[in-house]
């Protein structure tokens, strides 16, 4: 047997040629190949090699950072073959290269996953030494090669990426963030998830609540960038959506007082003809979420028992449902009309 003998008389059309490259055992024994053969093949100078556990790589060059991927999702999910009565399409799969994999329990994550995402500040694949892979808590598998597991009680919803199943963006963040020391590179990753669109900010600081990243220094400096960068984000659409849909021009970041009385509180927007307000809602899920959301409550319900309506938007429906966002508020500016005075307020630039 050589590289090019046929596996099997059962064929590889149902694979895409990827697949066809990196095999299990369990894959190369339903197709006729045993353990001692897949090993002959493996022997110095020979036209295979094992690249993981069980995983084989059937040919002898430096594998592709493709094969690198599955490699590693193989090692750790070990997708079913189809049994011996299982039909095999009539057109290869190989006009779909990019169709999903039923590789289930597995997600690639961390480093990988973000280039995959299309982070520029991600480094490139072959460059990486170890591929980030997550799995159940419970699935018994270890760190082998270049395979990393990372486990997690329970899995995200994957992302398909080129046929590849792909952490989210911020959980694969999280992942990357807890093996890297270096604060500039942290930053870039962060800065480039919101600047990028990937996601809002509020999602990333959620997941390395979650992961306890942010007791390190190096991580609470980018996070707080991070937040920085993302309200600038939101503040810039909102200015976008008033213009390109036409609603009337407010007065921006202001704050409100009562005459002679006390600060009722920052807005990122006013309307004073219509008494209508815009407060941009880019709290941080950090510990103190609960008691910051209160605050936020106690300003609205204080505003609103003096006439004002308060419309809270948040950075996400403003990138996902710019349009949707200024019906809301043209509908709450058109309301002004029914509605009975507002309290008199002092207006004054924050």
């Amino acid at each position: 047997m050589n590289h090019n003998t046929p596996l099997s008389p059962r064929p590889l059309h149902h694979l895409s040629d990827v697949q066809r490259r990196v095999l299990t055992t369990a894959q190369l024994r339903a197709h006729g190949v045993t353990t001692a053969d897949a090993n002959e093949q493996c022997r110095p100078g020979g036209p295979w090699q094992q690249i993981l556990p069980s995983v084989y790589l059937l040919h002898p060059g430096p594998p592709t950072s493709e094969e690198r991927l599955h490699a590693v999702l193989l090692y750790a999910a070990r997708p079913p073959m189809p049994g011996p009565a299982t039909t095999i399409p009539a057109q290869p799969a190989a006009e779909e290269p990019h169709a999903p994999q039923p590789y289930t329990d597995a997600l690639i994550t961390g480093l990988a996953a973000l280039t995959l995402h299309g982070f520029s500040s991600a480094p490139p694949l072959l460059s990486l030494d170890k591929i980030d892979v997550l799995v159940p808590r419970l699935r018994r598998l270890r760190s082998n090669g270049c395979a990393r597991i990372v486990r997690t009680p329970s899995l995200p919803t994957p992302v398909q990426v080129t046929g590849v199943p792909v952490a989210p963006v911020p959980r694969a963040l999280a992942d990357a963030v807890s093996e890297l020391a270096d604060a500039g590179a942290v930053r870039r990753l962060l800065t480039e998830a919101v600047r990028g669109g990937h996601c809002e900010p509020a999602s990333v600081v959620r997941e390395l609540t979650a992961a306890r990243l942010l007791g390190r220094p190096h991580v609470v400096d980018a996070v707080d960038s991070l937040l920085a960068e993302g309200r600038a984000i939101a503040e810039d659409r909102l200015y976008r959506m008033v213009r390109e849909y036409n609603l009337p021009d407010p007065v921006w970041n202001v704050d409100l007082r009562l005459p002679g009385g006390p600060h009722l509180g920052g807005l990122d927007a006013y309307w004073p003809e219509q008494a209508v307000a815009v407060e941009l809602d880019t709290r941080a899920p950090r510990q103190d979420e609960d008691a910051l959301w209160s605050e936020y409550a106690r300003k609205r319900e204080h505003l609103e028992r003096l006439g004002i309506t308060v419309v809270y938007i948040t950075p996400k429906k403003l990138r996902e449902g710019m349009e949707q966002q200024a019906t809301v508020l043209r509908t709450a500016l058109m309301a002004s009309n029914d509605r009975d005075p507002a309290a008199y307020v002092v207006v004054l630039p924050r």
